[in-house]
């Protein structure tokens, strides 16, 4: 019995030391925490509990050419309060209480005075720190705010905190929005807002923050804080009126041909600045919505708009010439395994590669090019390179398509129908804007401009960078070639695909265009097939001062023809353009001194003209033979081109638009045709398409310039 109460106040004993000896191991460790290594873990304290915060600068402007705002930074703001700050004794917060929470209430009207109420002491209950009072408050509420019961009296009483951030807006909604671009979540910066990132992010500031309970940060003070630099502003070549019509007119006409999506960009000729850029898509709630950048960002085979380029190679290189005459073959023409058709059903008959190029012949052009290049395709397809068509244009926005342009040293891919198909723009593939821009090269003379979104760069309302025009080839062709092809692009509209989009006061030359769109691995023989219609062009076409394309895809309305869905959008905006700007209708004549310009005259018979240039002192240079000519104002001669004319056949309607009425009553009434004239001057149009049948005796009505 006494040894097992020894042994059970031995136990005791033991454990009774074993926990002084744990108390004083503890004592000995809160000893050397708190006065050996406090420091240290002080320190550590203060970092994870507080750090150096990077804050934001404000976004530079994006402004439009007239100084109108196209993206700008709105600040906005979330109210805070510090429950436990200095100066807020419980005796000020129950006094400024309820008319506190009454003005919130009358204020953003979002809840009652007494909910208001509620929440503040609830916060105050718990002490919070960092209590959310109203987010997402502007800058006009925000004033109001800062006048209220309590938050007058400032931080340090009111513990009034207050959060700023800033919001990317968009004054005029989507017009160019999706060029304009946006910045994402991620910092990740698309279109112009990408492009110029650099300029326009300004530089970071910081400041010390404490971090909160659920990993809220708090400002602790302001002392050593560096302020962020707000970024420089950016002024775009974009004119807002351009954009508004340009925008409206390609969304009325989408909805019109139920297109699936469609762009439109109008160029400044000389100087290569965008003026207007529209882009949009059908969204699931049947409206129209800048979502993608198809004139940028898209690369798509771009069908006839590609037949000029070949004409213009094969021109140049002296393989072709615009009188070469060639038969349709009632429309279709084989090459290997596969038929080339022309749109035209039985074709064209015998038709030279001037009114090919006007009535878009697909059997013509590709057997011209063809005949050419069929034993070296590799230099067809290297004048194609020499024009810059295998090259992106290099603009400052984001994700510019590469162009696809092979040639026969891709074997995957090139093969016995690559040359005919190429010639009429298949097997190749193109933006809308290098598309626009080759024509725009076409238009300024033979000098191709980089297309150019942004003029200038300004801070604090000085110019700190300027972007002249930059030329990317100073010379695409000879000046007759050049001559010859803008005679042919006046044809489109004048009597050829395009007749359909002649203005009233002035006069417009481009390229019609409808290509089958290939459907992936399917190719153009699903039953998915889709179409692009386009039109590309400029005007006025004797002093070219703007260039515009317009492509539409998928439209369904059962109509795909680029003269009937683009072309209307693009005379719909030419003619706009043209009531709108007053040096086009007063002062595009007198772009250079009278002295230095050679006149505009009439085509008409070679012999003629030249006789009347040399009795009045002019230099008239003429290409090849031919008894008549078209007529080019080049910088110090006019250039003589041989004319077409399809009347020269038996039994077909000859083309005399542009000509004097003497030549073309000579010409019309020499074939056995009754001319009936309406107004003075050029022949701007006339009764009976060129190149049809007709019959001696039939009527044809002239109608001239006035």
């Amino acid at each position: 019995m006494m040894d097992d109460k020894r042994i059970l106040r031995l136990r005791v004993n033991l454990v009774y030391g074993l926990l002084v000896v744990f108390a004083l191991a503890i004592v000995f460790h809160l000893f050397r925490i708190q006065l050996v290594e406090g420091a240290k873990w002080r320190a550590e304290a203060g970092k994870v509990a507080t750090a150096i915060r990077t804050v934001l600068p404000d976004r530079g402007h994006i402004y439009s050419d007239d100084g109108r705002l196209l993206a700008t930074s709105v600040p906005q703001y979330d109210v805070r309060m510090d429950m436990r700050a200095d100066g807020l004794t419980d005796a000020l917060f129950d006094e400024h209480l309820d008319s506190l929470a009454l003005c919130l209430s009358q204020l953003f009207m979002d809840r009652s005075p007494a909910e208001y109420k509620r929440d503040l002491l609830v916060a105050r209950g718990r002490g919070e720190r960092y209590h959310l009072v109203k987010r997402d408050v502007d800058h006009d509420q925000l004033k109001v705010l800062r006048s209220f019961p309590l938050y007058r009296l400032g931080r340090t009483k009111a513990g009034l905190v207050i959060e700023k951030r800033t919001v990317r807006m968009h004054p005029f909604g989507r017009l160019a929005a999706r060029t304009v671009g946006y910045v994402l979540k991620d910092s990740t910066a698309i279109g112009l807002e990408g492009g110029y990132d650099q300029w326009l992010k300004g530089v970071t500031g910081h400041r010390l923050e404490r971090r909160l309970s659920g990993g809220a940060w708090m400002p602790v003070d302001d002392e050593g804080a560096q302020d962020p630099v707000p970024g420089s502003d950016i002024h775009t070549t974009i004119d807002i009126n351009l954009q508004d019509l340009t925008d409206h007119a390609l969304e009325e006409n989408l909805r019109k041909n139920r297109a699936h999506h469609g762009c439109a960009i109008v160029m400044e000729t000389a100087t290569g600045y965008i003026r207007a850029i529209s882009n949009l898509t059908l969204q699931g709630d049947s409206t129209y919505a800048e979502d993608l950048n198809y004139a940028v960002g898209f690369a798509t085979e771009p069908g006839s708009t590609f037949k000029t380029a070949s004409l213009m190679v094969a021109f140049e290189d002296g393989l072709a010439k615009p009188t070469d005459r060639w038969d349709t073959k009632g429309g279709k023409v084989r090459f290997y395994n596969r038929i080339m058709s022309d749109s035209h059903d039985g074709g064209f008959g015998v038709i030279d590669l001037h009114r090919a190029l006007e009535v878009s012949s697909n059997t013509a052009i590709s057997q011209a090019i063809v005949k050419a290049y069929g034993k070296q395709p590799e230099r067809f397809v290297e004048g194609l390179r020499r024009l810059g068509l295998d090259r992106p244009l290099g603009v400052r926005i984001p994700g510019e398509a590469m162009p696809t342009l092979r040639g026969p040293e891709d074997k995957k891919h090139w093969s016995g129908v690559s040359l005919p198909w190429m010639s009429i723009g298949y097997e190749v593939s193109l933006t809308p804007l290098q598309v626009l821009t080759y024509y725009n090269g076409i238009a300024n003379d033979g000098r191709i401009i980089q297309p150019q979104f942004v003029s200038r760069i300004t801070r604090a309302g000085k110019e700190v960078e300027r972007f002249e025009p930059v030329v990317l080839n100073e010379r695409m062709c000879s000046p007759v070639t050049l001559a010859e092809i803008r005679s042919m692009l006046e044809g489109v509209v004048d009597t050829g695909t395009a007749t359909n989009l002649q203005a009233a006061h002035f006069r417009i030359a481009g390229k019609t265009g409808t290509a089958q769109i290939a459907s992936g691995a399917g190719g153009y023989k699903t039953n998915g097939v889709t179409y692009q219609a386009s039109f590309v062009g400029y005007f006025p076409a004797d002093a070219p001062k703007y260039t515009c394309i317009v492509v539409v895809s998928a439209p369904s309305s059962g109509v795909y023809y680029g003269n009937r869905v683009a072309g209307p959008i693009f005379t719909e905006i030419a003619n706009k353009i043209y009531s709108n700007r007053l040096e086009l209708q007063t002062g595009l004549a007198n772009l250079a001194p009278a002295d230095a310009r050679t006149p505009v005259s009439y085509g008409g018979h070679a012999g003629d003209l030249r006789t009347a240039m040399q009795g009045l002192g002019i230099t008239a240079v003429q290409d090849g033979d031919g008894e008549w000519v078209n007529t080019t104002a080049a910088d110090s001669a006019v250039l003589l081109t041989p004319r077409a004319i399809p009347g020269d056949l038996q039994g077909m309607v000859p083309n005399v638009v542009g000509m004097g009425l003497k030549d073309a009553l000579y010409i019309l009434e020499n074939r056995g045709l009754r001319v009936q004239v309406v107004g003075a001057g050029m022949v701007k149009r006339q009764s009976l398409r060129p190149g049809e049948r007709y019959q001696r005796g039939n009527t044809i009505i002239l109608e001239l310039t006035t």
